[in-house]
């Protein structure tokens, strides 16, 4: 079975969004059950680190309490943390972080709060240094300077101070230590449970709490009962005038709790929301990063499939853009290189060709000089034989004649190879001039008179009046010999030839025909090649080497000749085209290797 192959797009769909999808999972997991211990962790470390600093500042204060009340609001304000000092059997100092100071009378009086009975709410808003206030209240000393207030506004109430037994007083705060905005919604509350509850909690704890080294911390969490909130307690010994001290600071962690409950059910309401974007996210990131991907993949397939019409068309400065310009780079080597090679393949395919020709070509001369030379040399061993023999006297001179004759043929033949070496070695070079092609035409008539009257052939001659060729006259004399005696060999008994000339553009076309027996249409092309006869049964009796028309052809091709041969009503015409035109013909200078 086959198994469904998933594109690179699904893929990194996929992994991502399964990614992101964990990692949202991950933050989620680790609100609900690490974040509130991270915090518990951060909130400890903050505040063990301010009370080991403490030891040292409250050594350098003088004997105030004002001074320790005022460093130790500082201290809960600046940690969100209520805090206490208690001695060795853990008996609490009488400590007031929190009051107000004013000038009455050219003298200085501290107005304390009173944490258990004092609320967030029974403060005016927004309370500075310079404010004037209205304090109804009770003097807690001899000297009236410090108050116990009962009620704290910006401006003088209506009410009857005598009825309640109350004394009131307006001035300026000169200095003032109260919650800051930071701490906790209830902080009074909170300050007041170091006395109320966690008080017997440290007499629980004494056997621990006493057997501490100095400058050692204890951190416990501990859940107020009454509201339920958790609150973290972190207890630190301390050497002070050559006793033992403990400070206690306590700070809560319902804001950290309120967040984590309303971040796991915001967390319900925005799941199914951001599982849609994370989706939409994913696919589009997916898209962006696979399409140059894609696009490479396709042109590797195009390329893989030898097709390099298309290229890849990313133009991004990156390595995407820089593996596509490498790509594409590649794809016109490789395009060049194949073509090159296909190239190469034919001009390798069709030198074998040529070889394997050649080779035959070579097989079928040696067989045919082989065959050529056998039977005269077979004729004149056995005439020779027959002079041995001492013939008789009347047979001798034409036992004589008949070896001549066929030693002057050996002779023929070879010659006829020798020239035919020299045209396939290329060691003929052309000497070309202007001259009557007539002349040569009537010259080579007059040789074959004896011929034509055996055959009782008439030659028929038919050319324009002053034609002059540029041509080599020698090897142009060879080729009209070889078509002629051609021409004889094959025409009928009183037959005729005929030889023309024509204009053609440029060019002089020369017809040689004959009357005669046709050429077989399918070796009207092999005729060229040497020893290649139509009928060779007949070829002794008609005479020739069988390499004429090979000569021929070698000759014209030089000269750039369009030659043929066709088949006319009669029987064959044999044809070639010679430059009139000096400037189109070849070189003066041109010399010829012999």
């Amino acid at each position: 079975m086959k198994r469904h192959r998933l594109n690179v797009v699904t893929k990194l769909f996929a992994a991502t969004f399964v990614f992101v999808f964990l990692l949202y999972a991950l933050i989620l997991i680790g609100e609900k059950f690490f974040f509130e211990r991270f915090y518990l962790n951060a909130k400890v470390s903050e505040l063990s680190q301010a009370m080991a600093s403490f030891p040292d500042e409250y050594a350098k204060l003088p004997p105030d309490k004002h001074k320790l009340d005022k460093l130790v609001g500082t201290l809960m304000n600046r940690t969100d943390a209520s805090i206490a000092i208690v001695d060795e059997q853990l008996r609490q100092l009488n400590l007031d972080p929190y009051f107000l100071e004013i000038k009455v009378a050219n003298k200085n009086q501290v107005i304390t709060l009173p944490l258990k009975e004092m609320k967030s709410t029974d403060l005016p808003e927004g309370l500075h240094v310079g404010d004037t206030i209205t304090i109804d209240g009770i003097y807690m000393d001899e000297n009236d300077t410090i108050m116990k207030p009962i009620r704290i506004a910006r401006q003088s109430p209506s009410t009857n101070l005598s009825e309640n037994g109350l004394t009131r007083v307006t001035a300026v705060i000169s200095e003032l230590m109260l919650p800051s905005q930071q701490r906790a919604h209830n902080p009074f509350y909170q300050d007041s449970l170091v006395e109320d509850q966690i008080g017997p909690w440290l007499t629980q704890q004494y056997d621990e709490i006493t057997q501490m080294k100095s400058g050692s911390f204890i951190q416990r969490k501990w859940t107020d009962p009454w509201s339920g909130v958790n609150y973290a307690i972190v207890i630190h010994r301390f050497s002070y005038q050559s006793g033992a001290n403990y400070m206690l600071a306590v700070t809560t962690l319902q804001p950290v709790s309120d967040a984590v409950s309303m971040l796991t059910s915001y967390s319900l309401y925005a799941t199914p929301v951001i599982l849609v974007i994370l989706l939409l996210l994913s696919f589009v990131f997916s898209k962006i990063i696979t399409k140059p991907l894609v696009t490479l993949n396709h042109s590797a397939s195009r390329m893989a499939n030898l097709d390099f019409t298309e290229l890849a068309s990313i133009h991004s400065q990156d390595e995407f853009g820089e593996l596509s310009r490498h790509l594409n780079t590649l794809a016109g080597k490789l395009d060049q290189t194949l073509k090159d090679l296909t190239s190469a393949n034919v001009t390798l395919r069709e030198d074998l060709e040529h070889k394997e020709k050649m080779e035959q070509l070579r097989k079928e001369l040696i067989a045919n000089i082989s065959h050529e030379l056998k039977t005269p040399l077979g004729i004149v061993k056995g005439f020779a034989e027959g002079l041995k023999d001492d013939v008789a006297h009347e047979k001798r001179e034409r036992y004589m004649d008949v070896i001549l004759s066929e030693v002057d043929k050996m002779n023929e033949l070879i010659m006829d190879m020798l020239e035919l070496s020299k045209f396939e070695a290329k060691a003929i070079l052309l000497r070309r001039q202007s001259f009557p092609v007539s002349e040569i035409v009537d010259r080579v008539a007059a040789s074959f008179q004896l011929q034509l009257a055996n055959k009782q052939v008439r030659l028929w001659l038919a050319l324009p009046e002053e034609i002059n060729v540029w041509a080599d006259p020698r090897r142009i004399e060879q080729v009209i010999v070889n078509l002629l005696g051609n021409a004889v060999r094959h025409a009928n008994p009183s037959s005729e030839i005929r030889i023309t000339g024509a204009r053609e553009r440029e060019c002089i076309r020369f017809r040689i025909e004959n009357e005669g027996a046709h050429i077989p249409d399918d070796q009207l092309t092999r005729i060229w090649e040497q020893f290649y006869r139509v009928d060779s049964s007949r070829w002794r009796k008609s005479g020739g080497t069988g390499l004429g028309l090979a000569i021929c052809k070698h000759i014209l091709d030089l000269h750039g000749s369009d030659y043929g041969v066709e088949n006319t009503v009669n029987g064959v015409a044999f044809s070639f085209t010679l430059v009139e035109n000096e400037n189109k013909g070849g070189n003066d200078n041109e010399s010829e290797k012999e």
